[in-house]
């Protein structure tokens, strides 16, 4: 059952935020800091240590700029503060915002002097950066299907809220020896709960004649230059015991985690090396212990009252269906458990939004939805929620308005990219630009429209670390460099077949391809699939197959796949093919220039 409730209100009163995160006097000290750090009163190692933490990563080759993090918990953003982000983004930023992969949003190349009031800007708004980077637990995330999806047991949302209450600026999460990662997810669909440190999904079962919620839980998964798919840590871990759970895995990892190198030092390097059984065994003895100990000191405070969701005032305009509404609406909206209620889901391109459109969200969260908010996805997306049916041709015509109803959302058509070397220090492609070209493609060709590719994901990552979550992708690239005599070009290595729900898989590396060879490359793909598949197959079943040994008539595994596409990832010289050496948003010569990396901090 969902945790939500209809009020009375009037339609226009829409819900504010119920928790604020900010904290005021945490710009204040931002600011002094930056001023000892331009003093030379503090060494550029404490400051940026101090900046991470604070949710402000330095941007490519320079630390006179900052991009900030928003720590989105469960990636729940109420309409005034979208608005809010839109001004911030325009009178800092370059006037616009991205959407991460972790729900959250980040603003680019943000002088250091305004980081102050970028972050004083979001605690008046009830935001917060804190701990968004750095070696602390990140953002929790919480699927944005929670509470509407049909194939939950029970809504994760407020389980994801009350831990962030409880993590936030803790004392025992301000020093780890790396970034840590929790994700909530609704059901086996709709989430990585196997892809992050701890991964849960919610579970009933009945003990002594009594129905009792928990979860799944899984340790020990990540993504990155080596990944993991995380184990499950037991049978059921009742709502009692999640947060003594979820405290003795961070301590344990606290204590044993790997200081010394940075490359190992996440924890699914360390359930790796010390061996499941083992590490499993630790966490159950380190929760018994705290259970005797620190049960007074550790209380998951849980709110259960309802939300509250408004009545939507029904229009007395019959609406009309503008064009593309039927291509629109099979690709982007989802059906609810609720009846007569859907998701929309935004397709964004590499999850980059304007101010104009942020504000323009803002009012269809207004007028449209029932709780006045919207959430971040997992793939660089926005969902409003709780629109009713009738009204999704109306919030179609908003959305057209504005250049925000590209359909695809929920396909193959909707790519994910990684920000790139338009900020990242350790990216060696433009993985940013890429999956806006690919997505783009995909759209002329309606390749959202085919049932066969549906289910398929694409995914760039810009460098082999995986920000880009390649290797959980049907179709992953991660970037790098080729080279034809003495001339260079960017190139990506392809996996296939990964995946993300119940039968986790990382994707199985196929072949070097050069990225503008890469929208060739997938297309050569599908038509291979269409040429083999079986009746009702789709893509990214075909390719487990092929994975699996089993495919055929004509291909038996990945290597004829790679041998197929000889012919279109060969590099021409560069006299045949000038652009061809150059990545995309770039007119000059490639090279592989990169800088510290601030995501190892």
């Amino acid at each position: 059952m969902s945790n939500t409730s209809v009020s009375q209100s009037k339609p226009g009163n829409a819900p504010t935020h119920k928790v604020n995160w900010g904290r005021l006097e945490e710009a204040e000290r931002f600011s002094e800091l930056v001023k000892q750090y331009r003093q030379g009163k503090i060494s550029r190692d404490d400051f940026r240590r101090f900046r991470l933490q604070h949710g402000a990563y330095g941007s490519r080759m320079t630390d006179d700029y900052s991009m900030i993090r928003l720590k989105l918990p469960a990636g729940e953003v109420y309409a005034e503060q979208l608005e809010k982000v839109a001004d911030l983004s325009e009178q800092f930023s370059i006037g616009s915002a991205h959407v991460s992969t972790r729900q959250n949003f980040q603003l680019h190349w943000v002088a250091l002097e305004d980081v102050s009031e970028v972050l004083r800007g979001l605690a008046e708004a009830g935001m917060t950066t804190r701990e968004a980077c750095g070696n602390s637990v990140r953002s929790i995330m919480c699927s944005p299907l929670a509470g509407v999806c049909p194939d939950e047991i029970f809504d994760p949302t407020p389980y994801a809220v009350a831990a962030t209450k409880f993590l936030l600026r803790n004392p025992m999460c301000q020093s780890l020896p790396r970034k840590f990662k929790i994700n909530f997810t609704c059901c086996e669909k709709h989430g990585m709960a196997r892809m992050v440190d701890i991964g849960l999904i919610p579970q009933i079962v009945e003990i002594n004649g009594k129905p009792q919620r928990g979860f799944k839980v899984f340790l020990g998964g990540g993504l990155g230059a080596q990944s993991f798919v995380g184990h499950q840590l037991e049978q059921f871990t009742s709502e009692d015991e999640l947060l003594h759970t979820i405290v003795s895995v961070i301590r344990i990892f606290d204590r044993l985690g790997n200081r010394d190198n940075m490359a190992r030092a996440r924890m699914r390097y360390l359930v790796n090396e010390m061996g499941w059984e083992k590490f499993q065994n630790l966490v159950l003895k380190e929760r018994a212990m705290l259970k005797m100990l620190l049960s007074i000191l550790i209380k998951l405070e849980v709110d259960k009252t309802p939300d509250v969701l408004r009545k939507i005032s029904i229009s007395s305009e019959v609406p009309s269906v503008p064009q593309g509404f039927a291509r629109w609406k099979k690709s982007n909206t989802f059906k609810q458990k609720q009846p007569g209620f859907s998701s929309v889901f935004l397709t964004l391109e590499s999850g980059d939004v304007t101010a104009t459109q942020l504000r323009a969200i803002a009012e269809m969260a207004r007028e449209f939805t029932a709780d006045g908010q919207i959430r971040n996805g997992f793939t660089q997306d926005m969902v409003f929620r709780w629109v009713r049916d009738e009204d999704l041709p109306r919030i179609y015509s908003k959305l057209l308005e504005v250049g925000l109803a590209n359909p695809g959302a929920l396909t193959m058509a909707s790519v994910v990219g990684c920000s790139g070397t338009t900020s990242c220090n350790l990216a060696l492609t433009n993985s940013h630009r890429l999956a806006k070209e690919v997505q783009r493609k995909f759209i002329e060709l309606k390749i959202d429209e085919d049932d066969d590719l549906r289910n398929s994901t694409i995914k760039i990552s810009g460098c082999p670390n995986s920000c880009g979550q390649h290797e959980i992708a049907t179709i992953g690239f991660y970037g790098g460099g080729g080279r034809l005599g003495k001339d260079m070009y960017p190139l990506y290595t392809m996996s296939l077949g990964g995946r993300s729900d119940e039968d986790t898989t990382l994707g199985h590396s196929c072949t070097k391809v050069p990225a503008k060879r890469v929208i060739p490359t997938i297309l050569k793909i599908v038509e291979i699939f269409k040429s083999e598949k079986k009746s009702g197959e789709t893509l990214d079943l075909w390719i487990r197959r092929v994975i699996e040994g089993n495919g055929g008539p004509n291909i038996k595994s990945l290597e004829t796949i790679k041998d197929l596409l000889k012919s279109v990832v060969s590099a021409p010289t560069k006299d045949q093919d000038e652009d061809f050496y150059a990545d995309y948003g770039s007119d000059g010569s490639y090279h592989t220039k990169t800088g510290r990396g601030e995501c190892a901090a």
